[in-house]
C-alpha cells in the first residue's frame, strides 16, 4: 500500500528556511506517511531549487504567485492526502502522529502556531491566530494545512491569486480543527513592527471578506 500523504511547499528564494523544513519532514518519510514531496516554485535565485532536488522532491517551476503556485503543486499531488506548508513553517515534534489522526478524523485540520522568537509580541500574535482559528474555523498557511484531496476538489482548490489564496481556500472546506501538534513559523516580517503588521493583515481579511481585489491587496502587501 503506497503513502497517503503528499506534502506541497510554495518556495520564493527559500534557500535560507528550506532545509529546516525539509529535515523536519523526514520524520514522516521514515514513518513511511509521506508518499512525495512537491516544491513547487515562483522563480527562485537562490540555491532553491539544489536544496530541494538534493532530498529528492519533485520541482514545479511557474510564475510567482502563492495561489498559482500552491494551484500547481496541488494539481501533481498523487496521494489522497495533502500537506500544504509554508517554506519557513517547521513541524514540531509528533507531527506525523498529529497528521494521522487527522486523517483518521477526516477533515481538514491545521496546527498551532508557534513563532521563532521569544517575547510578549510573538506569544500575542500566535495566541490571536490560535483562538482566530479555533472560534471561527479560519486558519492561513503559515499554521499549514491537512486536507483530503476528495474536500480539496469539492472546494475548487486554490485561486489563482496573488495574496489571500488561503482564506480564500479555506472559507469552502468543510471547518478545518486543530491537530495536536505545532508548527514553528518565522518572526522576521513582523520584527519591530508586529503590531502595524498585524494590523493591516487584519485590514486586509476584513477587505478581501467584503469582495476587495486581492491583487490591489497584494500591492500593499508588498509595499509593507
Amino acid at each position: 500500500m503506497r503513502a497517503r500523504l503528499s506534502i506541497v511547499i510554495p518556495t520564493l528564494n527559500a534557500e535560507a528556511t528550506l532545509p529546516a523544513v525539509l529535515i523536519a519532514l523526514m520524520e514522516g518519510v521514515e514513518a513511511g506517511l509521506v508518499r512525495e514531496l512537491i516544491v513547487t516554485d515562483g522563480g527562485s535565485q537562490d540555491a532553491t531549487r539544489a536544496i530541494a532536488e538534493e532530498v529528492g522532491a519533485i520541482w514545479i517551476a511557474g510564475e510567482a504567485g502563492r495561489g498559482g503556485q500552491l494551484a500547481r503543486g496541488c494539481a501533481k499531488a498523487g496521494g489522497d492526502w495533502m500537506l500544504v506548508l509554508h517554506a519557513d513553517s517547521v513541524p514540531g515534534p509528533g507531527w506525523v502522529e498529529a497528521a494521522e489522526r487527522g486523517m483518521l478524523r477526516g477533515g481538514p485540520g491545521y496546527f498551532r502556531l508557534h513563532f521563532a522568537a521569544r517575547g510578549l509580541a510573538p506569544r500575542l500574535t500566535a495566541g490571536w491566530a490560535n483562538l482566530r482559528s479555533a472560534l471561527f474555523g479560519l486558519s492561513f498557511g503559515d499554521q499549514g494545512l491537512l486536507v483530503s484531496r476528495a474536500n480539496y476538489m469539492a472546494a475548487g482548490g486554490y485561486p489563482d491569486v496573488p495574496l489571500m489564496e488561503d482564506m480564500a481556500l479555506v472559507r469552502a472546506l468543510p471547518r478545518p480543527r486543530p491537530l495536536d501538534a505545532w508548527v514553528e513559523t518565522s518572526w522576521t516580517r513582523y520584527r519591530g513592527r508586529w503590531l502595524a503588521q498585524g494590523s493591516r493583515n487584519l485590514i486586509r481579511q476584513a477587505r478581501f471578506l467584503a469582495g476587495a481585489d486581492p491583487a490591489k491587496l497584494a500591492r500593499g502587501y508588498r509595499t509593507d
